[in-house]
């Protein structure tokens, strides 16, 4: 009964205040150690190249699985924050992050460090960032966009940090002691798990409340599934696995979203598309520097460069897509900073000289903290709350094929031509394609829905088939909302 009575008291704690604030600190750290890691691969891109005499592409393998895996592994993190929580999942990435860049240490070739750096360092990356975005869907309501944006700046400090601390380390004990050290780094992902208290979810109309750890309907399907299994006829049973299996698809993937809802349909293969070339600078700008006689130092500070603007932007483009001015045009605004970002790869190609590389990083960083700031705030705009750690696997899984292919086969067309200029001409083409596709698309179906409403054509549900942003201001209580969260200390 205490017990009761004491998520009841935790569930009563009005959101975005108190100890969500600690949620959105550790989520900045929590970011800057996944996604910005990525970010110092390409100092130690020619020093790989030597040790292990691999070209281009074989070399950027490494990063593109990283990367990859840390986006694709959404299904199976949507899984594990479900079934235990995202504490559970931030912790248990930390460690695997650990465990994967200590024995990247030890390698001894090439492919040894596509399984220990880029697949298991990646794996345990996606667990906990993807989780600390999750948490901060339920943790803030009023303040959501915000949230985000100020999550996406420890982004921008890991760019900041972590290409300094890189040749830093380089340059004083080689590549392996430098990844030895990166091992202990990355087990502060587990601290930051630590501060993230369980979240549950129960709807409203269920009687009895789930047990921690446990998600809405479970026992529900489990019942379903016990019934099945007791049925004499083979053939029911058959039909039931089926029907299991389709409901985990629902669940963990969200085809029926992606089916149904056309904002999200857009969203996805736009986003997509654009990661085909959005990773390319951050791999390739510090060899390309190097190559055209840049000190390595001040090549690695390229990066840096890139990551400390985006320090400051990013707060700044949350308060401006907050505005209500923005309500249901944040696509709008995501689009062009995608644009921006593909005109601005010309520069590179102008010149390779310090200071017109330092001018293109300060321009690509204005439009990358847009990105940054937007991407996940889009999503949450695009479908419903309750639904949002299945559409981010998803969605997520879909752009790490991109992710994966699109910088070694960069480095396979440099190899071929021996020009750097095919990196920043191929990214120009899939980020100006995609904000092309993007705009256009939501702009069309945004005419074709005010249509629809003009000729009084009624819809079931509205929000599933146009571009509705979701309510991100606190709903009365009178409101029925899809689903009631309910935060439990331990």
């Amino acid at each position: 009964m205490s017990q009761g009575g004491a998520a009841a008291r935790e569930a009563a704690k009005p959101q975005d205040q108190g100890w969500a604030w600690m949620v959105l600190l550790a989520a900045v750290l929590l970011q800057g150690l996944t996604l910005g890691f990525p970010s110092c691969i390409g100092v130690f891109f020619t020093d790989l190249q030597h040790e292990f005499q691999a070209s281009n592409s074989e070399t950027s393998w490494f990063p593109s699985i990283m990367v990859a895996v840390l986006h694709g592994g959404g299904p199976l993190c949507s899984i594990l924050v479900k079934r235990f929580g995202c504490r559970f999942a931030v912790m248990l990435g930390g460690l695997l992050s650990s465990v994967g860049m200590v024995t990247s240490s030890f390698c001894k070739s090439i492919s040894q460090l596509y399984l220990t750096a880029g697949l298991i360092t990646g794996l345990g990356s996606c667990f906990s960032f993807q989780a600390g975005v999750t948490v901060l869907g339920y943790y803030f309501v009023r303040w959501r966009t915000l949230a985000n944006a100020m999550a996406s700046t420890g982004v921008s400090l890991g760019f900041t940090l972590w290409p300094l601390l890189s040749q830093y380390l380089l340059d004083e004990m080689g590549w392996r002691n430098t990844f030895l050290i990166f091992g202990g780094i990355l087990l502060n992902c587990c601290v930051c798990g630590a501060i993230m208290r369980p979240v549950q979810l129960a709807t409203e109309s269920s009687q009895q409340s789930p047990k921690p750890g446990e998600e809405p309907g479970r026992r529900a399907e489990e019942a379903q599934l016990s019934n099945g299994a007791s049925s004499p006829h083979p053939r029911f049973q058959q039909q039931t696995q089926r029907t299991a299996c389709f409901q985990m698809l629902q669940k963990y993937l969200a085809f029926d979203i992606f089916c149904q809802n056309k904002g999200y349909q857009i969203y996805t293969i736009g986003v997509t598309w654009m990661m085909m070339g959005f990773a390319l600078p951050h791999v390739y700008l510090v060899p390309y520097a190097i190559q055209k006689g840049v000190e390595e130092r001040r090549a690695a500070l390229l990066i840096s460069v890139i990551g400390l603007i985006n320090i400051f932007i990013r707060p700044l483009t949350g308060l401006l897509s907050g505005h209500r001015v923005f309500t249901g045009k944040r696509i709008y605004l995501f689009s062009l900073a995608v644009l921006l970002c593909g005109l601005s790869n010309f520069i590179c190609v102008i010149s390779a000289e310090f200071s017109v590389l330092i001018t293109y990083c300060v321009i690509f960083s204005i439009a990358m903290s847009g990105i940054g700031a937007l991407l996940f705030q889009v999503l949450m705009d695009v479908v419903e709350m309750d639904r949002f750690s299945s559409a981010l696997g998803l969605f997520t899984i879909l752009e790490s094929i991109t992710l994966l292919i699109g910088p070694p086969l960069t480095g396979l067309l440099v190899d071929i031509t021996s020009d750097f200029h095919y990196v920043f001409y191929n990214s120009s083409f899939f980020l100006i394609s995609a904000a092309l596709f993007m705009g256009l698309s939501f702009c069309a179906l945004e005419k074709k829905n005010k249509l629809k409403e003009a000729s009084k054509a009624p819809l079931d549900n509205p929000s599933r088939y146009q571009y509705s942003e979701m309510p991100t201001e606190p709903q009365p209580e009178s409101q029925s909302s899809p689903a009631v969260m309910y935060i439990t200390s331990i």
